[in-house]
């Protein structure tokens, strides 16, 4: 009689011989799937709510601009305009705000497991990148009613998720960790994203902005990155001093926040 083979242990030994960075996606992909059906697991509307926020916010100050006080702010329709940035914003808002209770909403599991730290962190940014992926057919549909044209800058779209993903993980990276120490942070943070919200051109354009803040603001990363995405729509909100000066800091921001996260992941997990 042939030997029979147990798919659990095989599979074991197998993943055994991944490579680290398989490893590490393998483990990634799983905590960020779990998270996903917890999330959905127990809501009746499960994929509803996660765009309902952004819809809302976009028919409130679409109906504020152009309904109550008619002034001309951003381009037309002004409701992609507005989700063409709102929706990226909140996947950016959501990411950073569950960063600051990354280590301490699981604590015990993240020092039982050998798995690498910056999972804890990466798993919340990959999970609120996923949602947003799955807002972008919302965005095209309003853009099909609305009758906006699609231009050659939709190719930009793919760039802007790639260094909005650099800025978000190095930001978490940063937060995560310092959370632990000062618990304080977790509201300052709220504070620092509602002001950083009205300071990124998302009701508004980087070309609504006075002459004399057009270089400051594009030291606001998220200015270019929104440019980026919404040029899909507006070429002539695509800034390409704004990419690069965002670029640049996005990077910058994750090599500190691997930096951090380094330096402080061991006390990290005494204090926890």
């Amino acid at each position: 009689m042939p030997p029979t083979i147990d798919p659990v242990s095989s599979d074991a030994e197998e993943r055994q011989h991944w490579s680290p960075f398989a490893r590490y996606r393998h483990s990634l992909w799983l905590l960020t799937r779990r998270d996903l059906r917890v999330r959905y697991s127990t809501s009746a509307l499960g994929y509803v709510w996660s765009i309902l926020d952004p819809l809302l916010m976009s028919a409130i100050y679409w109906f504020v601009f152009t309904q109550v006080f008619q002034r001309p702010v951003g381009s037309e329709p002004y409701i992609v305009f507005l989700l063409s940035a709102l929706l990226p914003w909140m996947w950016f808002n959501g990411a950073v705000s569950d960063c600051t209770r990354a280590f301490l909403r699981e604590a015990k599991l993240i020092r039982s497991t050998k798995i690498p730290r910056t999972i804890w962190v990466n798993r919340l940014i990959l999970s609120k990148g996923i949602e947003f992926l799955a807002s972008i057919p919302v965005l095209a549909l309003f853009a099909i009613v609305s009758g906006a044209v699609i231009t050659i800058g939709a190719v930009y779209f793919p760039l802007a998720i790639l260094i909005q993903a650099m800025l978000t993980v190095g930001i978490g990276l940063v937060v995560a960790p310092l959370v632990v120490f000062f618990r304080d942070l977790e509201r300052a943070i709220k504070l620092a994203l509602r002001f950083l919200f009205y300071a990124s051109p998302i009701i508004y354009g980087a070309t609504d902005l006075p002459a004399n803040l057009h270089f400051w603001a594009a030291f606001n990363p998220l200015t270019g990155i929104f440019g980026l995405y919404r040029a899909a729509f507006f070429p002539g909100q695509l800034d390409w001093f704004s990419v690069i000066v965002a670029t640049v800091m996005s990077a910058g921001v994750l090599v500190l926040g691997l930096f951090v996260f380094q330096r402080v992941e061991r006390a990290v997990l005494k204090e926890i």
